[in-house]
């Protein structure tokens, strides 16, 4: 994992973590690596990875159990508003980038619209 020195690592491990829940690599109620083989898979230290787990567990995206170790959480619904949150959050950053750059709201849905007709036709 490449991570950007602008971002703290910890919320780019949890970004990881939540984008693999959101494309099916982890699936509800699939257990985590350990604590410490994640900081060895992504080069960083225990305490970051820790950091990172235990945020998700106080969200409710990840549940402890004790002596087994993580886990996705069971409940869908809170994966569900995990992903729309993500989603927001994501449209935000563009938004109000796009914004900075004195575009209007009709100028970045027309971009957008362009865009994506150019993605379509990419995989045509």
């Amino acid at each position: 994992m490449k991570f950007d020195d602008k971002v703290p690592i910890y919320y780019q491990i949890k970004n990881y973590l939540y984008h693999e829940m959101m494309t099916g690599a982890l699936e509800p109620g699939d257990k985590l690596p350990a604590v410490r083989q994640l900081a060895v898979d992504l080069t960083v230290n225990v305490n970051t990875v820790q950091r990172a787990l235990g945020e998700m567990i106080t969200e409710g995206t990840i549940e402890s159990q004790r002596g087994k170790g993580n886990f996705v959480t069971m409940d869908k619904n809170r994966i569900t508003q995990l992903k729309e949150q993500l989603i927001v959050e994501q449209l935000e950053r563009v938004y109000n980038e796009l914004h900075a750059l004195n575009m209007t709201d009709e100028q970045i849905i027309s971009s957008l619209k362009t865009y994506i007709a150019g993605r379509g036709q990419q995989h045509d």
